[in-house]
């Protein structure tokens, strides 16, 4: 039983991610479609490099994959009925962490909002384009959490920090 707020952690953030990658993808293959100059093939090809490896690999695989699966591990070792119900957002770090954790949550996400709503006033192809870089970091970032939190499923040590309240030194 306490596996399976583990597993709804889990699963709810892939969800997220998925659901976010299905949302682009129309606006993304409109675009790729679409006759382009080659100023458009460079700018695309820039973005969807930056996007893989700032977004999918620096943000996503070394930073949040890592951390939402030793959540997930905290939250099957220390299940309590508000973070079971909301376990994704427990997982991703919007409550019951360090103030730190809090700060930086909160601020990635109202940032990631303000730029969702400049990019969505951007006309195509521009807005396609753009869609592209993000669609490659989130799907990188949605296996990333799957193969860190399968990494754990094991049983074995979790080699990141939760990044709670109650870990010693915080």
């Amino acid at each position: 039983m306490m596996r399976l707020a583990e597993w709804w952690g889990i699963g709810g953030v892939c969800l997220l991610l998925g659901c976010s990658v299905w949302r682009m993808s129309p606006s993304c293959f409109e675009a790729l479609s679409a006759e382009l100059a080659w100023y458009h093939w460079f700018a695309a090809t820039v973005n969807v490099g930056f996007m893989a490896y700032y977004e999918g690999y620096k943000g996503f695989q070394l930073a949040f994959a890592p951390r939402v699966a030793a959540r997930a591990r905290y939250l099957a070792a220390n299940p309590n009925l508000v973070r079971s119900l909301l376990a994704p957002l427990f997982v991703m770090g919007y409550f019951h962490a360090t103030r730190r954790r809090l700060l930086v949550t909160y601020s990635l996400t109202a940032g990631i909002i303000v730029l969702i709503v400049i990019f969505r006033q951007l006309p195509q192809p521009w807005h396609g384009l753009l869609d592209a870089g993000v669609l490659v970091g989130l799907s990188w970032g949605t296996v990333a959490t799957m193969k860190c939190y399968i990494r754990i499923m094991g049983g074995g040590p979790v080699p990141w920090r939760a990044e709670t309240p109650d870990e010693i030194g915080d």
